[in-house]
């Protein structure tokens, strides 16, 4: 008697002749923030974070809330940082882009050191996904966004030294780049060149050497 042959079902395992993969299991860091004045909407965001994260299949490594005002620093983030330095998250999951970084500039340097170290990031509201190739184009339009910023800050900057000078203030000397010390070291530390250092705080590579070469 010949043989049964497998029925053709049991190929549906393969994928245009190759075996499917498992979907690799991402642990992800959650970070919900909300204004001293809104803090009735914080477990909205991290309830609809976890609901998503669950969608995917991610693992909820770390879970980060932070209360404040716009301009202050954003301690809780940094632990959210350090966790994606220390490689013990895989994405970022935040609800809004305005929650997460305090202005363009800062947006995309995050952006930046985030992808430099191979963590992904995800905003829910704006369905902006850097998880995915599609994700990962549309952030090239945040730098287009950043330099216009620059550009506007600088515009500003130039304008008000010039109505100084025009109302006869004296103006002290230019901010130098020690200023930078304690961030282009924290750079440095992840991992980030020089190069890019220079380039994301807007100082001469000469300066980013000259404070790492004095650390101690």
């Amino acid at each position: 008697m010949a043989a049964k042959r497998a029925p053709k079902s049991a190929k549906s395992a393969n994928v245009f002749g190759q075996r499917r993969r498992p979907a690799k299991m991402f642990r992800a860091g959650l970070y919900a923030r909300v204004s001293t004045n809104d803090q009735q909407t914080l477990p909205m965001q991290s309830r609809a974070m976890r609901d998503y994260a669950a969608r995917r299949g991610w693992t909820i490594a770390v879970n980060v809330r932070e209360v404040g005002s716009g301009a202050a620093k954003r301690e809780a983030r940094e632990k959210l940082l350090e966790a994606a330095r220390r490689r013990e998250i895989d994405v970022v999951l935040v609800w809004r882009l305005d929650r997460w970084g305090r202005s363009v500039t800062d947006l995309l340097a995050t952006l930046q050191e985030l992808e430099h170290l191979g963590v992904g990031f995800v905003s829910m509201t704006e369905a902006l996904d850097l998880t995915t190739p599609a994700g990962r184009a549309m952030a090239g339009l945040l730098a287009v966004f950043a330099a216009f910023e620059r550009e506007i800050l600088q515009e500003r900057t130039k304008a008000g030294l010039a109505h100084a000078r025009k109302n006869g203030k004296r103006l002290g000397r230019p901010v130098t780049a020690a200023i930078h010390a304690a961030e282009i070291q924290k750079l440095h530390r992840s991992g980030v060149s020089k190069s890019e250092i220079a380039r994301r705080l807007q100082i001469g590579r000469t300066s980013v050497r000259r404070i790492l070469g004095t650390k101690p």
